[in-house]
């Protein structure tokens, strides 16, 4: 069989054209796209095509090609872009016939297409000079690859314009046998001048780093990646910046149905261990740093895997996709892992996700965690875990005030930020005290009620409940009972079973706005 990647970044207009041409195939395949934190409707309309999606840990094809081959299945991999329109039907099999029949380790296409200047102009006069075995090549830059899975996991794959040129240099160094294939004409968008001169620098910078054997880690690549990363960012800012109105979701305790660190470590073989870091651990950055440690070696894509197969809230993407048609901004916050988050914002369809950040060099992890100071309060040595931060953060960094956001929690630790919030909405909570601080209590197993609410005003909504000023009357003592017993029992409570079951979701359909 044939695992397919496709690595994405904003292709909705085109990414299920493509999925329906490459399974026009008579070859066994799987199909993976790597979301590269798309801000378009790309990873709803990939869902739509019944492939699997996983999300990107950091921006950058490179680093996508390489989390879609931790993730595939197969021996034979192939690498196609997610833009173009115009691929043949018979794409799989020229791109894999050769490897199938041991003819090639690694294919590359070539194609007709209107333009190519950085290949004339930079990339064939340097490989001429440097690597004259590779000048022979037409397209050196062509993305539409294919090779076997052991080769691919020898290289190094560049995260920028030179993750293509990259491949083929590495694969000819290591000795592989080399294809080019014809895959008939292309079109694809033109690129701007100031494209194709970043496009220039980081190919040849890429050719000459592997002619020279200069270390593969370059700290100039990097800061542009970082800097492209906060650019796009604060572009996303930008643009919902003048939306008034958002909703926020506790991912762990109102859309996944079982504990992610809990169901991990389980996958892992690690319940032990962290049933001891549970049972001499009460503060939750020690169990947060101590947990994590739990995950060191283990690759994105087994921790994508492992959110992928926990059931979440059987409609939480109808929901959120409504909200969002009437206006609102949708986000997670979480105790657990930034990749994760970033994961299931990009499945279910939401604007922004918070949490902790899990350290990843080459895409596994190291065992370390950093926790950003949007979730500490205090500083330095007396810095103590606070969720209820976040709140703040996020109403400041939206411009939308606090009394326009809707929070759905129902866990212990969501206590002050039930409160808090403009909405305070208790998806069946756990603690009497979540329910009584909160406006609104959602009991109905899935999570249509929620639109309702949302159609109100916080001031016709909100309950004849004890004023804020009362409720928040559970003294520094209480506030640290939470902080210290949050994650306890965020792992805890997820011994047994998801405690909802999703048939009455199925039964229900969400009312029109």
């Amino acid at each position: 069989m044939i695992s397919i990647v496709i690595p994405v970044l904003n292709e909705g207009a085109t990414i299920r054209q493509v999925i329906k041409t490459i399974k026009k195939t008579s070859r066994p395949i799987e199909i993976i796209v790597v979301d590269d934190n798309s801000t378009d409707n790309t990873v709803d309309e990939a869902l739509k095509e019944r492939v699997r999606v996983i999300t990107s840990s950091q921006r950058g094809k490179g680093i996508s090609m390489r989390e879609g081959m931790m993730a595939a299945k197969h021996d034979i991999i192939m690498y196609v872009d997610g833009d173009i329109l115009t691929y043949p039907d018979a794409l799989v099999e020229l791109l894999t016939d050769a490897i199938v029949s041991g003819e090639a380790d690694f294919t590359k296409s070539y194609f007709e297409r209107q333009a190519g200047r950085v290949t004339q102009l930079v990339a064939k006069p340097l490989l001429s000079i440097l690597f004259p075995e590779l000048a022979h090549f037409n397209q050196p830059l062509s993305g539409m690859i294919a090779a076997r899975r052991h080769m691919l996991q020898q290289v190094h794959f560049e995260n920028d314009y030179g993750v293509d040129i990259g491949l083929l240099i590495d694969m000819h160094l290591m000795g592989a046998k080399i294809r080019e294939v014809n895959i008939g004409r292309l079109e694809n968008a033109m690129q701007t001048w100031e494209q194709l001169s970043k496009m220039s620098r980081e190919v040849s910078r890429t050719i000459l780093k592997k002619a020279e054997s200069i270390p593969q880690q370059n700290l100039e690549t990097l800061g542009n990646i970082n800097i492209i990363r906060e650019q796009m960012e604060y572009s996303i800012l930008e643009s919902i910046d003048k939306l008034q109105k958002m909703v926020i979701f506790n991912l762990d305790e109102t859309i996944f149905r079982e504990n992610y660190l809990y169901t991990a470590a389980v996958a892992f073989g690690q319940e032990e261990a962290l049933v001891q870091i549970l049972q001499h651990y009460s503060d939750p950055l020690s169990v947060l740093t101590r947990s994590a440690a739990l995950f060191q070696g283990r690759n994105l894509a087994e921790l994508l895997e492992v959110a992928d197969g926990i059931p979440v809230t059987p409609d939480i993407r109808h929901v959120i996709r409504e909200l969002k048609r009437r206006g609102y901004i949708c986000g997670l916050i979480t105790d657990g892992f930034e990749c994760v988050a970033n994961h299931m914002k990009n499945k279910l369809g939401a604007d922004f996700a918070f949490a902790n950040r899990m350290h990843l060099v080459h895409s596994v992890a190291t065992g370390e965690i950093t926790v950003p100071d949007y979730f500490l309060t205090g500083k330095n040595g007396n810095a103590q875990y606070c969720k209820s931060n976040i709140l703040r953060y996020i109403s400041e960094k939206y411009h939308i005030q606090s009394q326009n956001i809707i929070y759905v929690g129902n866990g212990e630790t969501d206590a002050e930020l039930l409160q808090d919030a403009g909405i305070g909405v208790a998806y069946h909570p756990q603690y009497v005290e979540a329910a009584t601080v909160s406006d609104k209590v959602i009991e109905d197993n899935c999570m249509a009620p929620l639109l309702d609410i949302a159609q109100a005003s916080p001031e016709k909504v909100r309950k004849r409940w004890p004023t804020k000023s009362q409720a928040v009357n559970i003294g520094l003592g209480g506030l640290a009972a939470i902080a210290t017993a949050g994650l306890v029992y965020l792992a805890a409570r997820q011994v047994s079973k998801a405690f909802r079951s999703s048939d009455d979701c199925d039964k229900k359909s969400l009312k029109p706005a």
